[in-house]
């Protein structure tokens, strides 16, 4: 029997049904935003890449819960169509886009500058901007494009505002991690583009999943009793359009396949909204937290304290930062 002939079989139809259904079963019982009665009136919040996917459903939930939500886009377009569907659906006037490359320090920067000199606090930051697939590349500052986009901009971004949301303690910086993180490896020299001649990039996006929990914990670690709280997530298998990098077929199998097993946006926004401004959530630091907002432990590779150390030594220095945590 070919493989057409196969899928296109009532078993295989049936067992895929049964499949859905349990996966949806399994949803019942979980944390659930919609149920969540936290208000965040008097506090602001920023979310990365806000303009579609999981960042939007984030940015909404945030936006329902009366708080000032900063939209942190890299396109003004798409951000400023996004800023006013989350304002005509909310009600919320307090809503406003922010245009941030994460792949460029030096947008990094002029971001982190405005917010410091408009804002008087921040309480929530959520580091969603990332890519997968994408052709590599060196930005013009000597950086590998997806390790500046899903590590280096954030790392930065975060280390721009520490001191900001130390003032407004307690507050939560939440990182979009990956289950994908466990299949990943650390290679400092890959920041800038080196030793990448066999590393395919859907490797790339791996490794840049690691380093985004290795920095939630050495932060987490520097930022103890700031009442400032670091947290990692993994949102889980979600269709959004991380996976636009890649070939047309790649999409379509993985888009068909979605529909039936994968999470929608708004469901993989539950564990970021969870470690943002859950109750159950609050004072978890340096955790790493599942598809169902339930603590998990991360890798061996993301535990090594020499690992992570050396790690943020190489992200201070390719960013051009020392001194750690509000330095």
């Amino acid at each position: 029997m070919d493989m057409l002939s196969l899928l296109s079989h009532p078993v295989w139809f049936l067992c895929s049904l049964v499949l859905a259904v349990i996966l949806h079963m399994q949803k019942k019982g979980r944390w659930d935003p919609k149920k969540c009665r936290v208000d965040l009136t008097g506090k602001t919040a920023i979310v990365t890449g806000a303009n579609t996917g999981i960042g939007k459903c984030v940015a909404l939930d945030f936006a329902r819960r009366n708080g000032r939500v900063i939209l942190a886009c890299r396109s003004r377009e798409r951000g400023q169509k996004a800023l006013e569907e989350i304002q005509r659906e909310t009600g919320n006037r307090n809503v406003v886009l922010e245009i941030l490359d994460t792949s460029s320090m030096s947008s990094v920067r002029a971001f982190a500058d405005r917010i410091l000199r408009n804002e008087k606090r921040l309480d929530i930051l959520v580091n969603n901007a990332g890519v997968s697939g994408m052709p590599r590349a060196i930005t013009s500052e000597g950086l590998e494009a997806t390790y500046a986009t899903n590590h280096l901009g954030p790392f930065l971004l975060t280390n721009l505002l520490v001191d900001l949301m130390k003032r407004s303690a307690p507050s939560r910086i939440v990182f979009l991690a990956s289950f994908l993180h466990k299949q990943g490896y650390i290679d400092t020299s890959n920041l800038h583009g080196k030793n990448l001649e066999k590393q395919k990039v859907h490797k790339t996006y791996k490794c840049t999943k690691l380093m985004n929990v290795i920095c939630a914990r050495e932060l987490a670690e520097r930022l103890k009793n700031t009442g400032v709280t670091v947290t990692s997530v993994n949102p889980g298998i979600v269709m959004t359009e991380v996976m636009r990098h890649y070939n047309l077929l790649f999409r379509a199998i993985f888009n068909v396949i979605g529909i039936f097993f994968f999470k929608s946006a708004e469901e993989g926004a539950a564990s970021t909204i969870f470690c943002a401004v859950s109750e159950e959530a609050e004072g978890l630091n340096g955790q790493y937290v599942d598809s169902d907002c339930v603590i998990e432990l991360p890798s061996e590779k993301a535990r090594d304290p020499a690992v992570n150390k050396k790690l943020w030594e190489a992200s201070e220095a390719a960013t051009n930062r020392t001194g750690g945590p509000g330095q």
